[in-house]
């Protein structure tokens, strides 16, 4: 009787629904090629993005191993499209000596998708909101504008975030 308990309780156990992290690919199969055109950008930030999509790129071939293309053709078997909605750039503290903004908040939203040849939607996310703050530097004759770098890690982290969500198929 026992065993049969134990036995029940492994069944069981063993349909959890429980998987590995980064091993429940959720792209139909026969998708070999993806092509990943630069993303359109609707805001006035410079190259935004360019930094954006060379991001999502370099994390789809670390992470995969998908053929990648740069240009949407007939060639892809899928194409990931992307869109910079808006960007913005905010003070979040002060220097209360001086006054001036000591760090600053940027705040960039994304729309993206993923369709197969046909056209059918393998994944969407309309709304994509990425936040990174910097410092920003009280000595004037060393300033240097840190919002690149901002925007580069803010790409980075948004480039991780998006393959997980489509390959985990979040």
């Amino acid at each position: 009787m026992r065993l049969r308990g134990v036995w029940l309780l492994l069944l069981c156990a063993a349909g959890c629904g429980y998987h590995t992290a980064g091993h429940a690919v959720q792209i139909p199969e026969n998708v070999k090629t993806i092509a990943i055109p630069a993303f359109v950008n609707e805001t006035k930030t410079y190259r935004i993005e360019q930094m954006l999509t060379s991001s999502v790129v370099r994390e789809f071939t670390t992470r995969t191993h998908y053929h990648l293309i740069n240009d949407s053709s007939e060639a892809a078997d899928a194409t990931l499209r992307g869109t910079v909605l808006s960007t913005a750039a905010s003070p979040l503290t002060y220097d209360t000596a001086t006054g001036r903004a000591a760090s600053v908040l940027v705040v960039v939203s994304i729309r993206v998708s993923l369709t197969d040849r046909q056209g059918k939607v393998l994944y969407e996310n309309p709304a994509y909101v990425f936040r990174e703050q910097y410092e920003v530097s009280q000595d004037l004759s060393s300033f240097f504008e840190e919002d690149s770098p901002a925007f580069r890690r803010l790409s980075q982290d948004f480039a991780r975030t998006l393959v997980s969500n489509i390959l985990e198929g979040f």
